[in-house]
């Protein structure tokens, strides 16, 4: 019983340092982005994307859409996109929500802008909510009562999936 209790205050440890390293490392990949150093943003960005993290997701993705530091590449933006806003990040939402309006990377499609809008304006912080609920309106201009309708369902019906962290092995 002893021996079980060692293990798991040992594992508890792991998982607390391991943590704080992948918190410092998203610091460090967000703080190069800033420094318009993308190149280092991606190379640290690139595997907690991998693993999971919805914030690194997002910022892949914003790469991505603009050619920062990897090729410009629309498709690649939505699948990173994709993931984050999957996971309830709100800046992701609205620029995937931005792609969806104009087609880039993926078919156009005005229910899923106006979803993703309608997510981000619902989750966003008090200053940019007012920017998504406006532009979510001006895309409703562009559908009929039944496509607003089923762009709010969708919204409605929609629930935050965090991933589950994937382990790398070391070799």
């Amino acid at each position: 019983m002893r021996h079980a209790a060692r293990i798991l205050v040992c594992l508890a440890l792991v998982l607390v340092a391991v943590g704080a390293a992948h918190a410092a490392s998203l610091r460090a990949g967000i703080a190069a982005f800033n420094r318009e150093n993308f190149n280092a943003a991606a190379v640290i960005l690139g595997p907690l994307a991998e693993r999971g993290d919805a914030r690194a997701q997002f910022y892949l993705g914003f790469m991505y859409e603009g050619g920062r530091g990897v090729p410009q590449d629309y498709a690649t933006a939505v699948y990173w996109y994709k993931r984050a806003a999957n996971q309830g990040e709100t800046t992701a939402q609205y620029r995937l929500a931005l792609l969806f309006d104009k087609g880039r990377g993926v078919s156009q499609d005005y229910i899923q802008a106006h979803k993703w809008l309608n997510l981000a304006a619902a989750h966003a912080p008090p200053a940019t909510r007012d920017a998504c609920a406006r532009l979510r309106d001006a895309i409703a201009t562009k559908m009929t009562r039944g496509e607003i309708g089923v762009a709010r369902v969708l919204a409605l019906e929609w629930v935050a999936v965090r991933e589950r962290p994937v382990a790398v092995a070391h070799p």
